[in-house]
C-alpha cells in the first residue's frame, strides 16, 4: 500500500523533495471522485478500467462504497487510492474486502504524526495484492442429502429462446458450488415443456449472470443477461423474458465438492431436474445420497456478484 501527501486540501511546499508520492489535485494518471453519496459511487465506478488511478474522497466517511469501488476495480488495472483524515478510518481503507485499497492519501506527516505512523505500520504489514480471482469451472459434487426445504417463494426464469437438452442455469446458496439446474425442456404425462424455462429455485439463491458476475434470484429483471452452461463444457448468454414468482414447497439437497461444498434449495417438483455426471436429468424428487451432478465451483468470494479473492464460508 502506498502513501501519498495530500498536497490539495492542505500546505505543503512545493519545492519539498519527499520520498513519497504528493498529490496536489491534478495528476494526468489520476481521477479524483467525491463520494458524497451513490452518484459518487457510480461515478467512480464508471471510470474502472479506463484510467491507472482513482483517488477518491469521502465527505461522509462509509465503508460499504469503498468496498464496493475495491470489489470493481479488482483485475482490472485501475488502482484505489483514497484520502483519510482520521486515524480510526486507515484499517478499514487498508483492509477493505481483505484486498484494501492501493494507496492512501494523508495530510503533511506535520499536522497528523499518529495517522502517518498507522499508515506505515499498515503498509509495512501488508503484503503484495493477491492473482487475480480464479475463473469458476465445471466440475462434480455428490449429493450428500435431501431434506425439506420449508415453502418459500420460488423463481422461474423464462428466456428469450429455447433452451437445449443438457442446459441450464447455474444456481446455489454458495458461489464456491452452483448446481446446474436443467431447463424444461422434457416433457412429461403431466405437463408440456417449457424449453424456454428454468425453475431456478428460492429467491435468496445465487445465479450465475452473463458477464461472470452473479445476482440473486430476486434481483433479476426483464432484459437481464445470464450465463446458460452445458453439460459439454460450452456456456453461452441468454436474455430473460419474464420472472415468475409464486410460493411453493422447497427440497433442500447438500453436496459435497472436493473444490467447495454447497446446497441448492429447488421447489419439490419432478419437473426440476439437475444434470448428472454422465449427462443424464435427475428429477429432484428422484435424487439420492451418493448420487454425483455437475456443479460450477469456484474459489473466490463475492461482493455485490464480483468476484474478489479472499476467504468466505457460506452455508
Amino acid at each position: 500500500m502506498e502513501i501519498w501527501i495530500d498536497a490539495d486540501l492542505y500546505d505543503f511546499p512545493s519545492s519539498n523533495d519527499s520520498e513519497y508520492r504528493v498529490w496536489r489535485g491534478d495528476d494526468p494518471e489520476v481521477a479524483a471522485v467525491t463520494l458524497d453519496d451513490f452518484k459518487g459511487q457510480d461515478e467512480a465506478v464508471s471510470l474502472v478500467g479506463m484510467i491507472p488511478w482513482i483517488m477518491v474522497r469521502c465527505s461522509d466517511w462509509k465503508m460499504i462504497p469503498l468496498e464496493n469501488l475495491v470489489a470493481a476495480a479488482s483485475d482490472s488495472g485501475t488502482k484505489i487510492a483514497v484520502a483519510i483524515s482520521e486515524e480510526v478510518d486507515i484499517q478499514g481503507a487498508a483492509f477493505a474486502l481483505e484486498h484494501g485499497v492501493d494507496a492512501v492519501v494523508l495530510p503533511p506527516e506535520v499536522q497528523a504524526p499518529a495517522l502517518w505512523s498507522s499508515a506505515r505500520s499498515i503498509s509495512n504489514l501488508k503484503g503484495p495484492r493477491v492473482s487475480k480471482p480464479t475463473p469458476p469451472e465445471l466440475s462434480t459434487a455428490i449429493v450428500d442429502s435431501i431434506s425439506s426445504g420449508g415453502v418459500g417463494e420460488r423463481v422461474c426464469v423464462d428466456l428469450i429462446e429455447r433452451l437445449s437438452e443438457g442446459e441450464g442455469l447455474a444456481i446455489g446458496s454458495s458461489s464456491a458450488c452452483l448446481c446446474l439446474v436443467h431447463g424444461e425442456t422434457i416433457p412429461s404425462q403431466y405437463v408440456p415443456s417449457r424449453p424456454f424455462r428454468i425453475n431456478a429455485g428460492a429467491v435468496h439463491s445465487y445465479v450465475m449472470m452473463g458477464d461472470g458476475s452473479t445476482k440473486y434470484l430476486s434481483e433479476l429483471n426483464s432484459g437481464d443477461e445470464v450465463a446458460i452452461h452445458s453439460d459439454k463444457g460450452t456456456s453461452r448468454i441468454a436474455t430473460i423474458g419474464r420472472l415468475k414468482v409464486e410460493r411453493r414447497p422447497f427440497l433442500r439437497i447438500s453436496l459435497r465438492s472436493g473444490n467447495g461444498d454447497g446446497q441448492v434449495i429447488v421447489q419439490q417438483a419432478e419437473t426440476v431436474r439437475l444434470i448428472s455426471v454422465e449427462g443424464t436429468t435427475i428429477s429432484v424428487t428422484e435424487i439420492s445420497p451418493g448420487d454425483e451432478i455437475i456443479v460450477l465451483n469456484e474459489s473466490n468470494m463475492r461482493h455485490i456478484g464480483k468476484p474478489v479473492q479472499g476467504e468466505v464460508d457460506e452455508r
